[in-house]
């Protein structure tokens, strides 16, 4: 601690602010340099080894300059994109932190970090998993997951169940969840390569002219259960086949985060006749119930009867294109990407 060793130190920083759809060249690799060693005043901190980041839909919201409330903060141009990657420590003066120690949450686009927030982090202890699985199952895709469904949805078995976003990082848990609850479950999502994800039936919502009439069919009883991650038309499809005490989660709203202007949903009058309950949530509201999601999800991990699918971008500098990839639907599977394997 406190001893000098200037390291080269890569971070992907964005360049200007965005507005409308975000190209990679609105981000770029530069080399830094970066001590090794936690400063020798600095108490609690941590200097670690950025192994994985998770490439999350919510980061397209952090490039805009945001004004007014917002549950996400603004990067600054010039400065490394943040997000959530899994690390290992290099050098720490936190009490509960020691070399070589592997953790996952809050860290910067870069190779290595100072994290001067530990309490951001949470420590792997399950290290026999894959680490890259901390960007996804196991870490705030899994709760967000868990808290949705689980919480937000009141499940009961045989529920019927409609998942939008299906392939992507968390679709597919919820998905899975579901059927091991017993529900029947139809997922979306914008390509045709789903069949690992053991849905009861999925489909490709760039093939639909109509939505409505797509729903009609795959589920012809009625939705209970709606986790949301798209919003606009699909969404507005939706409303309109909900049975009656139905419940939808919404949990993100990606076919809104690139337009200038919002659509709107015109079908909101369904909740009322059906008594349907849609209700907004945060995933860090539920981050209490980490310990309790990982005695449900780890079992059923170790005994395959979840699969989690990863598309991964190797190397730092495949950033940008996996980050912009998301908001095409190219992604098959939670997108991350290897900075380093340990």
């Amino acid at each position: 601690m406190g001893d000098e060793m200037i390291i080269s130190n890569k971070q992907v920083v964005l360049k200007n602010y965005v507005t409308g759809f975000p190209q990679e060249s609105d981000m770029e690799i530069i080399t830094s340099s970066i001590n090794l060693s936690v400063p020798e005043a600095t108490k609690d901190a941590l200097l670690v080894k950025n192994l994985y980041l998770s490439c999350d839909p919510y980061m397209r919201g952090c490039m805009t300059n945001l004004v007014g409330p917002s549950i996400v903060s603004s990067f600054q141009p010039g400065k490394p994109l943040t997000g959530f990657g899994v690390m290992k420590v290099a050098d720490s003066t936190h009490p509960n932190y020691n070399k070589g120690d592997l953790a996952w949450g809050f860290t910067k686009w870069e190779e290595h970090s100072l994290i001067v927030s530990p309490q951001l982090l949470f420590k792997i202890q399950h290290t026999d998993l894959p680490l890259s699985y901390y960007t996804g199952i196991l870490g705030v895709a899994g709760i967000t997951a868990y808290a949705g469904f689980y919480e937000v949805c009141s499940p009961k078995k045989g529920e019927y169940v409609y998942v939008s976003a299906a392939c992507g990082a968390i679709g597919q848990i919820v998905g899975q969840l579901a059927k091991l609850m017993g529900c029947h479950v139809v997922g979306s999502a914008g390509s045709n390569q789903k069949d690992k994800l053991g849905f009861d039936e999925a489909f490709n919502y760039k093939e639909e002219q109509d939505l409505d009439a797509a729903l009609k069919r795959y589920f012809p009883q009625g939705i209970d259960i709606y986790f949301d991650s798209v919003g606009g038309k699909m969404l507005d499809a939706v409303l309109l086949n909900m049975r009656i005490r139905g419940r939808i989660a919404a949990c993100g709203m990606i076919s809104q985060y690139n337009l200038d202007k919002p659509e709107g949903v015109h079908n909101l009058m369904s909740i009322i006749g059906k008594r349907v309950r849609v209700e907004g949530f945060v995933t860090g509201d539920f981050y209490h119930l980490y310990p309790k999601f990982l005695e449900l999800v780890v079992p059923y991990i170790r005994q395959n009867k979840i699969i989690y699918v990863e598309d991964v971008g190797e190397g730092l500098e495949s950033g940008p294109i996996s980050l912009i990839g998301l908001f095409t639907g190219r992604n098959i599977g939670k997108q991350l990407v290897i900075v380093a394997r340990e």
